[in-house]
C-alpha cells in the first residue's frame, strides 16, 4: 500500500478535538448522545472522506495519518474517535474491495456528501463470531433483500448507510459471507435494545432489526472472508488501538500536569508521584511503539494477499488488540493513582473517571477471550519455516 502524505489532516483533527470535541465530551458521555458537534466539524473539513482516493473526490490520505488523527480525537472524546474509526473501517473495505462501477460511484457520494457509514457484523444467534452469519441475502432478479437481527449497530440511527454481513445466499454455509451496502430509501432499522453503558456512551450502539433492499451491485465484489482477513480485521485493530492510545495519552497528560502542579507547590522537592509518572511513561512508550509498529507493518504488506492472510500476521494483529486493550486500562489506572483523589473526583480538572470507563470497553470490543482462543487455534496450526 503506497501512502501519500497529508500531515495537515492530523493537525486539523487535533484542532477539532481540542476546540470542539473536548468542549462537548462530558455532555456526550453524560447523556449518551451522538457527538453532533464533532461530526459537523469533521464534515466541514471533509474528513469523512480522508481514506477515499482523490480520483473519487476524497482526500487520499493514508491509514497512518488517519490512525494518528483518531489518536488525537481519542485524547479528547473516545466516543467521537470510536465512531470516526468505525466509519473509516467501512470506507477502507469499500476502497479496497468494492470494484464495480456502482460501488465506485458510492465512494464519490461518500466524499461529496460526507456520508457516515456504520457496520452490522454481529448477529443474534451466532455468539459474537463475525465470521459466521445466519441471515442470508435473497435475490429477485438484479435486486437483493436482507433482514438481519443485529444486537448492536453503533450510531445506526445517525448513519447514512450500513455495511452488513450475511450469507451469500439461502443455500450458503454460515461462513460463505458477503458484505452488503444497505442505504436509504431501501433501509429501515427497527430498534430492539437501548444503550446505557459504563463507557463509550456517545457511540449510541443500539440493537436493531435491519431490513434492506437494493441493487445487487451494492454487494461488495470480494468474499467477506478475504475482506475480513486483508482489510477489516487489521484496519479495525489499528484504528481501535490508535484510539486507545489516545485515551492512554490523555491519562498520562493528566498525571503529568498533576505532578507538575504538586512540584510548583513545593519548589526544590520531588513530589511522591514523580517516580510513578516516570514508570508510567515507560508503559505509554511501550504501547505507542506497539501500535505504530504494527501500523507500519500492515501498510508495508497490505497489497500482498499472501502476507495479510498468513497465520503469523493474524496472530500479530490479534495480539496487538489484546495487548493494547489491556495496557490502556493499566495506564489509566496508574494515572489515577498518581492523581489520587483529584483523579477520582468528577469535578476535578484531573478527573480520570471517563477515561477509565471508556478504557474498560476496549477488551470487550470483540472480547479478548474470544481473540485469545482464536490465536490459540492459529498457533496450533502454525508450521515452522
Amino acid at each position: 500500500m503506497t501512502e501519500t502524505t497529508h500531515p495537515q489532516i492530523v493537525a486539523i483533527g487535533r484542532r477539532i478535538a481540542e476546540e470542539v470535541s473536548s468542549k462537548w465530551a462530558d455532555e456526550v458521555d453524560e447523556k449518551a448522545r451522538f457527538p453532533h458537534e464533532s461530526f459537523a466539524a469533521l464534515r466541514e473539513e471533509r474528513l469523512l472522506a480522508a481514506l477515499i482516493p482523490e480520483e473519487y473526490g476524497g482526500l487520499g490520505a493514508g491509514l497512518t495519518e488517519v490512525a494518528d488523527l483518531i489518536t488525537e480525537l481519542g485524547r479528547q472524546c473516545a466516543s467521537t474517535a470510536m465512531i470516526y474509526a468505525m466509519h473509516q473501517i467501512q470506507v477502507a473495505c469499500l476502497v479496497r474491495h468494492g470494484h464495480n462501477p456502482t460501488l465506485k460511484d458510492f465512494l464519490r457520494d461518500i466524499a461529496s456528501e460526507q456520508l457516515l457509514l456504520a457496520s452490522a457484523t454481529t448477529e443474534i444467534g451466532i455468539g459474537g463470531n463475525v465470521r459466521n452469519s445466519s441471515c442470508a441475502v435473497e435475490y429477485q432478479g438484479s435486486a437483493f433483500h436482507l433482514t438481519k437481527q443485529a444486537p448492536v449497530i453503533s450510531y445506526g440511527e445517525h448513519a447514512d448507510a450500513v455495511l452488513a454481513t450475511a450469507r451469500r445466499g439461502a443455500d450458503s454455509p454460515p461462513n460463505d459471507q458477503v458484505l452488503v451496502v444497505c442505504k436509504p430509501p431501501g433501509l429501515t432499522l427497527e430498534e430492539t435494545s437501548g444503550w446505557d453503558t459504563l463507557g463509550f456512551r456517545g457511540t449510541c450502539s443500539l440493537g436493531f432489526v435491519l431490513d434492506a433492499t437494493g441493487d445487487a451491485a451494492y454487494i461488495l465484489d470480494d468474499p467477506y472472508g478475504d475482506i475480513s482477513a486483508q482489510t477489516m480485521l487489521p484496519v479495525s485493530h489499528i484504528v481501535w488501538t490508535s484510539l486507545w492510545l489516545g485515551i492512554a495519552l490523555a491519562a498520562n497528560d493528566k498525571a503529568r500536569r498533576y505532578v507538575q502542579g504538586e512540584a510548583r507547590k513545593a519548589p526544590g522537592s520531588t513530589p511522591p508521584g514523580a517516580l510513578r509518572l516516570a514508570e508510567l511513561a515507560t508503559v505509554v512508550q511501550q504501547m505507542s511503539e506497539s501500535v505504530h509498529g504494527l501500523t507500519r507493518h500492515y501498510v508495508e504488506i497490505a497489497d500482498d494477499p499472501d502476507a495479510t492472510t498468513s497465520i503469523s500476521f493474524a496472530v500479530s494483529m490479534n495480539a496487538l488488540k489484546v495487548s493494547a486493550s489491556t495496557l490502556v486500562v493499566d495506564i489509566v489506572g496508574k494515572a489515577m493513582l498518581i492523581c489520587g483523589i483529584s483523579g477520582y473526583k468528577h469535578d476535578s480538572q484531573h478527573s480520570i473517571g471517563r477515561l477509565l470507563r471508556d478504557a474498560y470497553g476496549a477488551a470487550l470490543m470483540v472480547n479478548n477471550d474470544r481473540i485469545n482462543t482464536n490465536n490459540a487455534q492459529l498457533l496450533l496450526a502454525q508450521r515452522d519455516h
